[in-house]
């Protein structure tokens, strides 16, 4: 919106004459446009800088702007008749020393022979009282050249109105002054307003300022409150654009850092005391040990007194430059419990010598006309200025004296109650922040501005360089009466000197290059707080001291601000539903994972060769797992093996004592020798079955597996088979059928039937024999080492072919169970055959659902168990004979029916 607009838009209702500002030309018009706005406004108003100005007489004027008082006073609002403001109260320190800084900038310009020869700057100053409609009638009025006072509203010569502002006042009176006087093309150059929007030339483009933009200091406290791990920070913002945006910028820079902001709250000047309570109520309940504060420092003031009544001193505050170097703050006792240890972002601090001098040399009996001087005299002496002006000559006329009076009078309704001074006091010896000139900031950003503007002036007055060629000369010679403000915008954007510190100094749009001072509040011996500069900002590095940094606690011990504990390895965050990013639980990694860092955001897979530690910290390497003969289950299984081959050996050397005894005879001894040693054989293959497997291991042990019990059935069936003949042959007409049986059909048979199963095993380890193998999948710290199956089909046909004959040969058995004699061989291999089937066909589904190594105990186990059944049912009755029953032991017994 233009300058026009606005104005139109503000006070179109009540003064008519702004009309005029669009029906003159831009010479005539804008001029009467604002005489029309500065009589509106005066009516509207009052006269806030009637009171509240100070100047000096020169070739060129420069206007300053700056929020001396802050106590606004309260309006006349009764909505029958425009409102009018009382002049404001309560003298600030810190503009008053800008104020002065900028009028002794002008006294070193003016004494420089080499800047501006030949002219004298002077300047024109007035209180703005940090309110924008005084800013803006401040800034009109010196834009218009009129007499600072709406009774008399002439409107000075063009040559009497101020190239250049130089303002004090925030970011948004800034922002309302720029659009205001931009059609005027009038600089102006502020050493407070930080407010990033402010760097936008296209909505600024007369704006300039000595103070770097807020984004730099935002990002700085970001990278404060991650410096030392900070994740959990409450704000209190003021209600205006210099802290919502340092707020939007601090989120914006810690938004991936892990680090958020538990409350915002809002400190309003107009009902700062119940905001302040409020305020206060939230800190104290708050979990948040770090408070983040972008306000001034009357409002800083205001909260912490309402902590100080709460006894809240644990809290750590981060400052915004806006209060972090507070002499006020600093200096009042009610606060140190809870200001001591205050962390802040500052303006930078530089010296400007013959600083100190000038302020000790001020006196009201040297500057009777300095309203300023004479209010911060009777303050800092407890004194009241006598009415007369001590020294007459000095004053200006009769009318200036009057006017100094009335003010004094006004601001001041106790002095007739107060001491009289004379005004001649001096300054010297005197320790406050006045006269404090280590550290200048505001001050010497002041300072800067007054010698940019300087500057730029010298570059638009200087004539061309006559030794030039015509075609060099871009510009031509100024006279400082009839100043061009559209050049000298040109020559303040392309100003670049050298600062009496010897400090380059140049303009980067608006903006100058960042750099900032990191200050920390101490508390000294004494009980109060002095100001400690730790560390400094450079654009966006830190450069900080921790050591020397002294906590709101009184130690070095960094204090902690979270919202919850950071998860340790082993650990991964879960964030709470519906709170912020900040809070969460800590959740144990999953089998398989690990988390070898504090506040593990997620777990990581180990590779597929490792496992995680107990703690899940570190992924070690995996143990490799297979049934070894050193473990239990590994030594029973190698036991119950061993003793099936020592029992079967036992055995088979009875029979072999007693192979002439009708027992041992009547079973066929030839099959009963081979029998036991094919079980022999079974007892044995399952030892191959243990330890670590390996190419051959995996290969032997079906093969054995299969071949041995192949043969153990195969006798079995070939004894139930000589059974069946035997008792045939006794018949009418069966003698010729053991013919057809005899011992080398028997042996053959037997032959036959091992032959089926040793191919089925060639061809098998042939094409796809089991392998070794290691199992990732079993969750664990092992792999499991085991004899994959390549071809499942090959072991279903081995297995298919034991279990054929099995079943066949249980059922010759039971045909034969119930054949007349006393010892019915084909009883007992009947039972046996029954157990061997229920053990197999059990194996088969244990086998299937038995994780690595214990699919291998399985089918031992069942090796083992057929084994044994088989020994003992076929095996036990003959020993029991043998052994305890001899007298049985004859063909005769055996014969009987």
């Amino acid at each position: 919106m233009s300058w026009v607009s606005l104005l139109l838009t503000a006070w179109s209702s009540r003064a008519p004459s702004l009309l005029l500002v669009v029906m003159v030309s831009r010479d005539v018009g804008l001029r009467v446009g604002l005489e029309g706005v500065q009589t509106s406004m005066c009516s509207r108003w009052g006269s806030p800088i009637e009171e509240s100005s100070q100047g000096q007489d020169g070739d060129i004027v420069i206007g300053g702007l700056f929020p001396l008082h802050y106590k606004t006073p309260d309006s006349d609002v009764a909505f029958v008749k425009p409102p009018h403001y009382n002049p404001c109260t309560g003298l600030q320190i810190e503009p008053l020393k800008s104020m002065y800084a900028m009028e002794f900038a002008l006294e070193e310009i003016n004494s420089n022979p080499s800047l501006l020869p030949g002219v004298r700057l002077s300047y024109r100053i007035l209180d703005s009282c940090g309110r924008h409609p005084w800013a803006l009638l401040g800034a009109l009025s010196l834009v218009g050249g009129d007499t600072s006072t709406c009774n008399s509203m002439a409107v000075l010569p063009s040559s009497h109105s101020v190239p250049v502002i130089i303002d004090g006042d925030a970011s948004r009176s800034a922002m309302i002054l720029s659009r205001t006087i931009a059609p005027f093309f009038i600089p102006m150059i502020s050493y407070l307003a930080s407010c990033p929007c402010l760097s936008d030339r296209r909505q600024y483009p007369n704006f300039f300022r000595t103070i770097p933009s807020n984004i730099y200091q935002a990002k700085a406290m970001a990278r404060l409150a991650i410096r030392f791990n900070w994740s959990w920070i409450g704000a209190v913002l003021s209600d205006h654009e210099y802290s919502r945006l340092a707020i939007q910028l601090f989120e914006e820079e810690i938004r991936e850092s892990g680090v958020c902001v538990e409350f915002s709250e809002i400190l309003r000047r107009e009902t700062i005391k119940e905001d302040a309570i409020r305020v206060a109520t939230t800190i104290q309940h708050s979990t948040a040990r770090v408070i983040l504060i972008f306000c001034w420092y009357t409002d800083v003031e205001e909260l912490f007194l309402q902590l100080a009544k709460t006894n809240v001193t644990d809290r750590q505050f981060l400052a915004s430059e806006a209060w972090s170097t507070s002499s006020d703050l600093l200096h009042n006792v009610a606060l140190t419990k809870v200001a001591s240890g205050v962390l802040g972002v500052a303006i930078r601090s530089a010296e400007i010598p013959g600083f100190k001098s000038f302020l000790h040399g001020l006196k009201p009996s040297n500057r009777p006309d300095d309203l300023f001087l004479r209010e911060f005299w009777e303050k800092e002496f407890g004194c009241s200025l006598s009415t007369t002006p001590s020294n007459p000559q000095s004053m200006s006329d009769g009318s200036t004296a009057n006017i100094s009076t009335a003010s004094h009078a006004s601001r001041s309704p106790l002095a007739a109650t107060l001491s009289l001074c004379t005004g001649r006091e001096t300054l010297e010896g005197v320790q406050n922040s006045f006269t404090d000139t280590t550290s200048l900031r505001a001050e010497y950003n002041a300072y800067l501005a007054v010698y940019a503007a300087a500057h730029a002036l010298h570059s638009l007055l200087s004539c061309p360089d006559k030794d030039s060629s015509p075609g060099d000369n871009s510009t031509t010679c100024s006279s400082p009466y009839n100043i061009i403000q559209k050049e000298l915008l040109e020559h303040l954007n392309k100003v670049n000197f050298t600062t009496p510190n010897g400090e380059e100094f140049f303009f980067q749009g608006a903006d100058i290059p960042a750099a900032y001072d990191l200050v920390n509040w101490k508390t000294t011996p004494d009980g109060s707080l002095k100001l400690v500069l730790i560390g400094r900002v450079d654009g966006l590095e830190l450069h900080l001291n921790k050591t020397s940094i002294e906590w709101t606690t009184g130690s070095s011990q960094v204090p902690i601000s979270i919202c919850s504990e950071s998860c340790p390895p082993g650990t991964r965050r879960a964030n709470r539903k519906g709170e912020p990013v900040c809070c969460f639980d800590c959740i144990p990694c999953s089998d398989g994972e690990v988390s070898n860092e504090t506040g593990s955001h997620q777990c990581r897979q180990c590779p597929i060769e490792f496992w995680p530690n107990p703690a899940h910290t570190v992924c070690i390497p995996r143990k490799v797992d297979f049934l070894s003969f050193n473990e239990t289950m590994g030594i029973v299984l190698t036991t119950g093996a061993v003793s099936g081959v020592v029992v079967t050996t036992a055995v088979f050397v009875i029979f072999l004592c007693y192979h002439n005894t009708p027992v041992v005879r009547a079973n066929n001894s030839e099959l009963s020798f081979l029998l036991l040693l094919s079980l022999k054989l079974c007892f044995l293959c399952a030892l191959v079955f243990i330890g670590r497997p390996s190419v051959w291991s995996c290969r032997l042990q079906q093969a054995a597996f299969g071949i041995s019990f192949v043969l153990c059935v195969s006798c079995l069936q070939v004894k139930t088979i000589v059974v069946l003949a035997a008792f045939r042959s006794a018949r009418p007409g069966g003698g010729g059928l053991m013919k057809w049986f005899g011992p080398g059909q028997q042996r053959g048979s037997v032959c036959l039937f091992t032959s089926i199963q040793v191919i089925i095993c060639t061809i098998w380890l042939s094409l796809s024999p089991p392998i070794p193998h290691r199992d990732h999948g079993f969750k664990g710290s092992k792999v499991n080492l085991e004899c994959t199956m390549s071809s499942v089909v090959g072991f279903a046909v081995v297995l298919g072919y034991i279990g054929f004959l099995a079943c066949l040969c249980l059922l010759l058995a039971f045909l034969a169970r119930k054949l007349p004699d006393n010892f019915n061989e084909a009883k007992f291999i009947t039972f046996s055959m029954l157990i061997f089937c229920a053990v197999w066909v059990a194996f088969v589904p244990a086998y299937i659902s038995s994780p690595g190594k214990y699919s291998v105990a399985v089918e031992i186990f069942a090796i083992l168990a057929s084994s044994y059944g088989l020994l003992l049912c076929i095996f036990a009755p003959k020993c029991f004979i043998i052994l305890l029953r001899p007298e049985r032991n004859t063909k005769k017994h055996l014969m009987g029916r």
